[in-house]
């Protein structure tokens, strides 16, 4: 089967995806968007049935088409889904869904090739990886939990409190969905948020004005210090007051990381032990890159070496969507257009 050619391949028809396509097309580029599943609006109808944006609805639409209604809401799971159908039908891109990207390797011509999971082979110009972290969820090493025969989760695996009701449940993180499941559970469960630091809130609100508010004003939203940060700093967890006082109450309750599992029991750090129903992982995800193995671009750990979403020893390939890839914003519905822009221009640039 002879391969197509493509000018933009954008691997993800996420936010990211859809952003990085809208930005190729102001640069009169022409992309083509590569979904895996069967409608582009990324992960989201997989999240947690609770959750919302941790940014109003004024400061978290993609590029030129803000979400409707009061700006100053918190836009529900459901919203979001429906704010990316809405920018894929407006966007004048050609999306191919059922389309999942297996590898991406150099081509004889200085170009790339794509091998799409049951479809016809691709070649193109420029190769954009948008395809996020869900797919790669991060469950860390941590002593004894491939013996525990309890249920173990990932939060990419959760969606309600019912299963777990009158259960004892040990939810493993302390950034915002951590919380949020933790104090979501701890409704129904008996629930305790194993952190090895404590809980770090910041106020929704201070000052009266919402936290992205002070973000946008002050320019820390979109300062572009992601490329000197070896280690990315811990996001706080954004609090309406109702974080701090679920803590304050026990519910869940605080304590430091177990040291032990086995069976279905887990060992605390003062050395109690007790028998556990559940333990869930909202420990994160990783850069879901694995199709770029042939390109030689990723580290050890699986993360792209880049600046500002441009591969450093591979030109052509860039990456949107990346946690803190330029700024504290990158990996959010707020932040993908802008870095989207910048490396559509980046990468159209006169050779």
């Amino acid at each position: 089967m002879s391969a197509e050619h493509v000018d933009v391949a954008v691997v993800g028809g996420g936010q990211s995806g859809l952003a990085a396509a809208h930005a190729f097309i102001r640069e009169g580029r022409r992309p083509v968007v590569l979904e895996a599943s069967d409608e582009p609006v990324g992960s989201w109808p997989r999240y947690y049935d609770s959750l919302t944006l941790f940014s109003p609805a004024r400061y978290s639409g993609l590029p030129g088409m803000p979400f409707d209604g009061d700006g100053d809401r918190y836009p529900h799971r459901d919203e979001v889904v429906e704010h990316l159908r809405r920018f894929a039908k407006r966007l004048d891109a050609d999306i191919r869904t059922g389309q999942r990207v297996e590898a991406v390797r150099p081509s004889d011509d200085g170009a790339f090739s794509i091998r799409v999971e049951g479809g016809r082979p691709l070649t193109a110009t420029t190769v954009i990886a948008a395809t996020g972290g869900y797919g790669n969820p991060y469950r860390p090493g941590l002593p004894g939990l491939a013996s525990f025969t309890g249920r173990l989760l990932h939060a990419s695996e959760y969606r309600n409190p019912e299963p777990f009701k009158g259960q004892r449940v040990v939810v493993v993180g302390a950034g915002n969905s951590a919380v949020q499941i933790g104090a979501e559970l701890a409704a129904h469960a008996d629930v305790t948020l194993a952190t090895r630091r404590p809980v770090k809130l910041t106020r929704r609100r201070p000052l009266g004005r919402d936290l992205h508010w002070w973000l946008t004003v002050t320019g820390l939203d979109t300062a572009p210090v992601g490329g000197f940060l070896r280690t990315p700093p811990a996001q706080p967890v954004i609090d309406d007051g109702r974080y701090r006082s679920a803590l304050a109450a026990g519910a869940p309750d605080r304590r430091p990381l177990f040291t032990d599992v086995g069976d279905d029991r887990v060992t605390w750090a003062d050395g109690t032990s007790e028998r556990v129903d559940a333990i869930l992982l909202a420990t994160g995800y990783r850069p879901d890159l694995g199709y770029l193995n042939p390109l030689g671009v990723l580290d050890a750990d699986g993360h792209p070496r880049h600046r500002d979403g441009v591969a450093a020893d591979r030109p052509g390939l860039g990456f949107v969507g990346l946690e803190w890839q330029r700024s504290l914003s990158s990996a959010s519905v707020r932040g993908v257009g802008r870095d989207a822009a910048r490396v559509a221009r980046l990468l159209s640039r006169p050779k």
